[in-house]
């Protein structure tokens, strides 16, 4: 692993070497003014291939590797909270975040809890809320849906032990309300993994902060969405490059926001 972008601040940095958790956490640090009931920064986690591809046959790890397991638990040991989608949770088989050594001190230094919050985005609540997701998370997983949701099922995801959350009108959940929601909630350090729908309904509301993109080197065909997926937007969103670290011909890129 070695850093491209910005320039080396040292001859180290150019080596090809395995970087500790603390160099990695250091490097994707959230900014300072999210910290202290700050305002909230959404940072979304994807990989794609060379061709745009998503994922491979419903899944993100044929595409993913060693270096960017490693950078995706990064980003989660770093984060408040974990904002997935529905369908993202039934494909991949979500499982509750685990609390990790290696960030304990610096989580307990910035007032997180042990392990970050699992946020799921869902409009109808079509989950099965018999999953360890929702029934032993260390922290309560969130159920992020509208104020219409069926009554039925608020009341099996409140029943499983999940605390079920309104960021949106009727039955759709308002991607711009999401943020602020979980602010209020002391949640302010915000990872998305997708998918692709969600992410899109992210950029499209105008509040990604921060994306990061693993870059593998697989070219994967088939009819694979590409990260984000929905309506385009009235103008395209301007993003400045933040950061490049390569690894076995996979770069894993940071944009923030301009």
């Amino acid at each position: 692993m070695r850093r491209l972008f910005p320039s080396p601040l040292a001859p180290s940095d150019l080596e090809d070497r395995e970087w500790g958790l603390d160099e990695l956490a250091d490097a994707y640090a959230y900014p300072e003014t999210t910290g202290g009931g700050g305002r909230p920064w959404l940072r979304a986690n994807m990989v794609s291939s060379l061709d745009g591809a998503a994922h491979h046959e419903g899944r993100s790890q044929p595409l993913s590797s060693e270096a960017d397991m490693r950078i995706f638990g990064t980003l989660r040991g770093l984060a408040d909270a974990v904002v997935v989608g529905a369908e993202t949770v039934r494909q991949e088989g979500y499982r509750p975040a685990r609390a990790r050594e290696a960030f304990a001190a610096r989580r307990a230094a910035l007032g997180q809890p042990v392990a970050p919050v699992i946020a799921v985005v869902s409009a109808g609540l079509d989950l099965d809320f018999s999953l360890p997701l929702f029934t032993s998370p260390l922290v309560p997983t969130i159920v992020l849906t509208g104020e219409d949701a069926p009554a039925g099922r608020i009341a099996a995801a409140r029943e499983a032990g999940a605390e079920v959350v309104t960021a949106g009108q009727g039955r759709r959940v308002d991607p711009a309300r999401v943020p602020a929601v979980l602010a209020e909630r002391g949640l302010t350090r915000l990872l998305t993994e997708g998918g692709p729908r969600l992410l899109g309904q992210f950029a499209g509301a105008r509040v990604l902060d921060e994306m990061c993109l693993s870059l593998a080197p697989l070219v994967a065909a088939g009819t694979a969405p590409r990260i984000m997926n929905g309506p385009p937007l009235a103008v395209p969103e301007r993003f400045a490059l933040a950061s490049v670290i390569e690894e076995g011909g996979f770069l894993f890129t940071g944009y923030r926001r301009v």
